[in-house]
């Protein structure tokens, strides 16, 4: 599963999974409908925020690995050299 940082941040205040309440005519249903919307927004928002981070820290911990690999690849065949000579070596 994937999930889009652009489409996270432009949904940051949506309700969570879209759960909305909807109140009658009476103040008391109103206010009722009001709070489950507000707690429904802030779950979203608390949600989404957590894997914004996530997200951001999988990316820079992929970027430093790459940066590590590229660095690393071109030494791969000296290594190699080095650990059969080693491997010669009584010592």
């Amino acid at each position: 599963m994937a999930f889009s940082l652009p489409i996270l941040i432009r949904t940051l205040f949506a309700p969570w999974r879209r759960i909305i309440s909807y109140g009658s005519k009476s103040f008391q249903d109103s206010m009722r409908a009001a709070l489950d919307n507000f707690i429904s927004r802030f779950v979203g928002f608390g949600v989404r925020v957590v894997v914004i981070l996530t997200a951001i820290v999988l990316i820079i911990l992929t970027s430093l690995l790459s940066v590590l690999v590229v660095i690393c690849w071109p030494l791969l065949p000296i290594v190699g050299i080095g650990l059969i000579i080693r491997g010669f070596l009584p010592w």
